[in-house]
């Protein structure tokens, strides 16, 4: 199991009926809950729904007071019809009466980010979920919407043009952590070594075969397709191919003591509406050192030592 089970990413939390007897007992033990915001309005109040009661989380307790500005805003805006979590500070009346529950997030992301300060460290696997995207990253929320950053490079080690070619918002993954910066409460997040070395991920074709790729890029020697995220194979160039085109491939050779897989693309094939499924080779516990190439490859093998960037 994920290291970070006690904490979730927010959206991954299980859903269950929020009355009132179950909002006192979560204010008597501290529980995190998990509700959907319903509107955010002019004061910056997100209205969250409770069911029978109305769940309100003021603005100074809506996000962790490490973002700041016009950030602030924009992080509170963008919750609304997305599920948060948060922990219950008061049940009362409002002026006519009806039940109110007072919520803090901001509590809940404190007690994460302690949490986390205090028990990860490089190679932890963690259950994530993909915020947002930029060119150079995807945005992962690693629990109670505390959010790290995955490099684009260390998404797969086929390289893709933008992260949305590997994910799409919303999206539930697993990410080990590469780096912890105490000093500034930030973590960086690497991908590519839960999808499996060389090896596994060749084991799955054979010569002969015909499978789909993707061509990730093409040189003046021939074009490169991604059979998996961890696995590419060199194709000589076809005039009607282009980046980003999904191929049908036959496997001409695999050797691995070069590291190499030999194609010959066959057919264009219709784009894919969605990222390639994922197929991870690690689910959880803690990495130290992870090779991606063969033992018999004949250069310095390509890893990471996950001991060597812990303190």
């Amino acid at each position: 199991m994920p290291e970070n089970k006690m904490y979730l990413p927010e959206g991954l939390r299980p859903r269950a009926p929020l009355t009132p007897a179950l909002l006192r007992d979560a204010q008597e033990h501290s529980t995190i809950l998990e509700a959907p915001v319903v509107r955010c309005d002019a004061d910056r109040t997100l209205h969250v729904s409770l069911g029978p009661m109305e769940g309100l989380i003021l603005r100074s307790e809506a996000v962790s007071p490490w973002i700041g500005g016009a950030d602030r805003d924009i992080a509170l805006l963008s919750l609304v019809g997305k599920p948060v979590c948060f922990s219950v500070t008061s049940l009362s009346a409002d002026g006519k009466g009806a039940p109110r529950a007072l919520l803090s997030r901001r509590a809940v992301q404190e007690r994460a980010i302690t949490h986390f300060m205090e028990t990860l460290e490089p190679g932890t696997v963690l259950t994530c979920r993909v915020t947002h995207m930029e060119s150079f990253g995807a945005f992962l929320d690693i629990g109670c919407g505390v959010v790290a950053m995955l490099p684009i490079e260390r998404i797969s080690v086929s390289r893709i043009p933008h992260p949305a070619a590997r994910f799409r918002t919303g999206q539930k993954i697993l990410a080990a952590v590469l780096s912890v910066d105490r000093e500034n409460r930030r973590f960086t997040m690497t991908h590519r070594e839960l999808l499996g070395t060389w090896m596994e991920n060749a084991s799955y074709f054979s010569p002969g075969e015909t499978v789909q790729g993707i061509v990730r890029s093409i040189r003046d020697y021939g074009a490169f397709v991604e059979l998996a995220p961890n696995l590419s194979g060199l194709a000589d160039l076809k005039d009607d191919v282009a980046e980003g085109d999904r191929v049908s491939v036959y496997i001409r050779s695999i050797r691995p003591e070069h590291m190499k897989i030999k194609l010959q693309i066959i057919q264009r094939l219709t784009p894919a509406i969605y990222p390639v499924p994922l197929r991870y080779q690690i689910t959880d516990g803690t990495l130290d050192h992870w090779v991606y190439s063969p033992a018999c490859y004949e250069k310095p093998p390509a890893a990471t030592d996950f001991t060597a960037l812990r303190p």
